[in-house]
């Protein structure tokens, strides 16, 4: 997953910062690399994952991730082979990246149906899946363990269709961002993780389990703030229309429409062609 890659960018640098000066009152050097990671990395990435629907045959999905300058002068390398990897998978999925910085991008990744969304969904999050190049430059053993899957379960009827999401992800390795077993900081303090769905109109929440987390609303936006160091349940339902639908029903009432014109407005053919017989026989 692509936190997993996150997580060993931050941990994975081997850059060294001069803290001669706090061994004369600090000896513990683990203690000193907690005091730089809160200094260096506090609040300094910002991701953001949404789901945004128009209707139930069309949407996209939006990957926003903001670095802060720290970071890259952290772990520069790393960071940025992690932004490039995630360019090439959104292009795989027939996606658009918009860098808005080096530190800054945009992706999206069109949909045309709840069938699509979760395919291109896991297999964009799940690095285990046609991702044997990356795996290979990246040892599975390093990267936090980061189990996720979105499930969309749809029901047509006619003009609406009902959908319910369900989308877990386990964080629980993200609990504290450590390196060789040393704990250097809490990676809540380091991660600003969210999940957003935009539909046209309001969604219903469901929270039937421990792991369930509320969350913000905002118009026809729900926005979930994933945490770190536990398991992240959510689960909600929410309507659709159809295009398909509409546009069968648009048709029925046109056609109900021109064959009431016909028959109410103007003669019967029949009539007029007997009408006309009789004439020409005259």
């Amino acid at each position: 997953m692509i936190l997993s890659a996150l997580a060993k960018s931050l941990v994975g640098t081997n850059r060294v910062f001069p803290i001669q000066n706090l061994k004369s009152k600090i000896q513990n050097p683990i203690l000193c690399l907690v005091l730089l990671a809160s200094v260096l990395l506090s609040g300094c990435v910002q991701y953001e994952a949404g789901v945004n629907f128009e209707n139930s045959n069309r949407g996209e999905l939006v990957q926003h991730i903001k670095l802060a300058e720290r970071l890259t002068s952290f772990s520069g390398d790393s960071v940025h082979e992690w932004l490039n990897s995630i360019e090439r998978r959104a292009r795989k999925e027939e996606g658009k990246v918009r860098r808005l910085s080096p530190e800054e991008i945009i992706v999206t990744i069109p949909f045309s149906n709840g069938e699509e969304l979760q395919t291109k969904f896991n297999e964009f999050f799940n690095p285990n899946i046609n991702q044997k190049t990356e795996v290979k430059a990246t040892s599975d053993s390093e990267l936090p363990k980061i189990e996720s899957n979105l499930l969309l379960f749809q029901n047509n009827f006619l003009l609406l269709v009902r959908n319910r999401l369900i989308y877990d992800v386990d964080l629980r390795s993200l609990s504290l961002i450590a390196s060789n077993g040393n704990v250097l900081a809490n990676a809540g303090s380091i991660l600003d993780l969210e999940f957003s769905l935009k539909t046209p109109w309001e969604a219903k929440i469901i929270q039937e389990t421990e792991s369930a987390i509320a969350p913000e609303k905002s118009q026809n936006k729900l926005v979930w703030k994933l945490i770190p160091g536990q398991l992240n349940h959510i689960e909600t339902v929410f309507w659709l229309p159809s295009p398909l639908g509409i546009g069968t029903l648009l048709i029925i009432l046109f056609v109900a429409g021109g064959l009431y014109l016909r028959y109410t407005f103007m003669p019967d053919p029949s009539i007029q062609l007997t009408a006309d017989s009789a004439n020409s026989s005259q």
